[in-house]
């Protein structure tokens, strides 16, 4: 299978082709064979190649496969070429595995939408993109995969077309995120002029071979230029603004997105170019600013919103800024490692939020929900262990990859005790603002309404939507077991990663004991702790007080509700003036007045001509007679003139 791999990206290109040229003439349960069978398969040669990969001696844990040249132009040489190591490995089998359980979890979810081939269509082309950007063995046909889940998020964010809102979320993440594709690929650009070459091994064995003080000043600028791509396609500041609009789609797709697949991109381009960024310390520093001032605006919108999925979106900001501080600090495994365990709690979260969606008739403001827990059991239980996996729990996954964050970014000789401080703050804003959300949802008393005819009794989904639910809580509560710290065992993922990262440029480590780094786990565990406990206390016990603390504080409130009024300062700077300028200018000036004006001028002035001219032929002898006089006058006249 290590030689075949690469049909992992045949299967949802069949299962995309076929039901997006041939679906309207299938049945919806065909249809959902065909793209569920297509991702499955995926996942199945995913497994089967890891199972293969982990056989070899570590390494030898690199395996390519060339398909085609695709551009072949003087020195410029692109390879349509894959590559399969740890890291592609570990991402393909998220993508593959979390993708397949988002399409069961579509086949009833979407059941009664119109669309149904060209929405399963979409998916598989989202799931084939995504592998083509991590298996792809050099910058340019990871470019490829870049750019296709970008196309791919606006189809499907855009799903319900009918509907203003989703087209214009759409066109929002569509234009944000090219924003972030122009850096990137000045960044692929600017590798080439560097390096001559796009593939990986070239660039790394290059940037190795050279002394740790050579660092010149195109890596700094490869490096911030890949990373302002990273900002978009995994929504940093300042291009985060997309995401939180993205949940005009449907929920499984916000799933899809927020989990395992586009968000994520960036993270992964990151620690695949993990060599590059290990020589531009500053770029690291940036990166690492970045991501804690994110992860924490984030985690305060999220306390405030109302709607059960945008709570979700701006957590998922808030998580993917914990991975950037992971990566800012050189722990790229770490990074890697929150990767895994968010895909599979915070698939959770969004797939469990659609089964609370479905059962109340797709309401989703939380302040219309509560008591819920009796009525969807499998929901209430799995999205427990959700929250107590991404509030950072004891021995749930989110606790073993948050606190390796947390500790290096304490300990890392990158790191810094104010990145510690913050990480530990959006720790208890994470378990304060999910806890809310659950209580809300679940406990309580029944705020949603009940009606024979339109509002019948919430009722658990069937097995397709809760099998999804309890699988990924089971990963939920393990995934974390595979990066156990120092002080509890060995850290598997670490280890098998480490032939990904053998050129990344290794600074001493400093000393520090396992007691301290217990001691640290603690107050991480307290700070959590308290979140958990600060939403009992304002949402089950005495639900005046969000009220009272909203009111002494409304200004704060507002401001915090308002989302700090990012997307209103954007429009100030940014938006308004483009179409004032475009409208003023662009349109009424140089389209109208220029452009359409020496069209239409052109026109009016042939079409003058013409009449003139037709009058010549009106069918009166007279006026032939009369041409044919004046035409031999002037006859005459030239002859006379230029004989004198």
């Amino acid at each position: 299978m290590l030689e075949n791999y690469w049909i992992i990206i045949l299967f949802p290109l069949l299962g995309a082709a076929v039901n997006g040229i041939l679906g309207r003439r299938f049945s919806h349960r065909v249809i959902a064979w065909v793209a569920c069978s297509a991702s499955g398969l995926s996942f199945l040669v995913a497994v089967l190649a890891f199972w293969e990969l982990i056989q070899l001696p570590q390494n030898a844990r690199a395996v390519s496969v060339h398909l085609f040249t695709w551009i072949e132009s003087g020195s410029l040489v692109a390879k349509f070429s894959f590559l399969l190591d740890p890291l592609s490995m570990v991402m393909i089998l998220v993508i593959t595995g979390v993708g397949f359980l988002i399409h069961l979890y579509s086949v009833e979810y979407l059941a009664e939408e119109s669309g149904y081939y060209r929405y399963f269509a979409y998916l598989n082309l989202f799931i084939l993109m995504m592998s083509v950007l991590v298996l792809a063995d050099n910058y340019l046909l990871m470019f490829v995969g870049w750019e296709g889940v970008g196309l791919c998020s606006f189809l499907l964010i855009g799903y319900y077309f009918q509907k203003q809102g989703a087209g214009d979320a759409a066109k929002k993440a569509f234009i944000v995120n090219r924003v972030g594709d122009v850096g990137f690929i000045l960044g692929v650009f600017l590798i080439f002029r560097s390096f001559g070459t796009f593939e990986y091994h070239s660039i790394f064995a290059s940037v190795a071979s050279s002394p740790a003080s050579a660092a010149t000043l195109s890596v700094g600028a490869i490096t911030l230029l890949l990373f302002v791509g990273a900002t978009g396609k995994s929504a940093q500041i300042p291009l985060y603004i997309w995401l939180p609009d993205a949940m005009e789609g449907p929920t499984p797709v916000s799933a899809l997105i927020h989990a395992a697949t586009m968000v994520t991109a960036g993270i992964y381009m990151i620690a695949r170019s993990a060599p590059l960024y290990s020589r531009a310390p500053e770029t690291l520093l940036i990166i690492a600013v970045v991501g804690m001032v994110t992860a924490l605006l984030a985690a305060l919108v999220a306390l405030v919103q109302k709607d059960i999925k945008k709570v979700l979106a701006y957590s998922t900001i808030s998580q993917l800024g914990y991975m950037f501080v992971a990566v800012g600090v050189g722990a790229f495994s770490a990074g890697i490692f929150h990767l895994i365990t968010h895909a599979f709690f915070k698939a959770l979260l969004f797939l469990g939020s659609g089964s609370v969606i479905l059962a109340l008739h797709h309401e989703q403001d939380l302040f219309k929900m509560g008591g819920l827990r009796k009525y969807l059991r499998v929901t209430f239980v799995s999205m427990w262990i959700a929250t107590l996996a991404i509030g950072g729990a004891p021995f749930f996954s989110g606790f073993f990859s948050k606190d390796q964050i947390l500790w290096e970014a304490y300990s890392s000789p990158q790191g810094h005790t104010a990145l510690w401080l913050g990480g530990v703050l959006v720790a208890g804003l994470t378990a304060f603002y999910m806890s809310r959300l659950m209580f809300l949802t679940f406990h309580g008393q029944e705020r949603f309404t009940v009606n024979a005819e339109s509002h019948p009794p919430p009722q658990e989904p069937s097995l397709l939507v809760t099998l999804p639910l309890m699988i990924l809580a089971f990963f939920s509560v393990l995934a974390g077991y595979v990066g156990l710290p120092g002080y509890l065992g060995d850290n598997r993922l670490e280890e098998f990663l480490a032939p990904s990262f053998q050129w990344v440029l290794q600074e001493p480590a400093m000393e520090h004991s396992h007691t301290e780094e217990v001691l640290l786990t603690l107050v991480a565990i307290a700070v959590a702790a308290m979140g958990f406990f600060a939403a009992y206390q304002c949402y089950v016990r005495n639900r005046q007080i969000p009220e009272d603390l909203a009111h002494r504080f409304s200004r704060l409130h507002r401001i915090i509700e308002q989302k700090f009024f990012v997307d209103e300062l954007y429009d100030s700077l940014l938006v308004n003036p483009i179409r004032r300028v475009s409208q003023g200018v662009l349109w009424k000036v140089i389209d109208v007045g220029v452009i359409d004006g020496l069209v239409n001028g052109t026109a009016t002035l042939m079409q003058s001509c013409s009449h003139t001219i037709k009058r010549m032929q009106n069918g009166y002898a007279r006026v032939y007679a009369t041409w044919i006089m004046g035409g031999a006058v002037l006859i005459i006249l030239y002859y006379f003139l230029t004989s004198t």
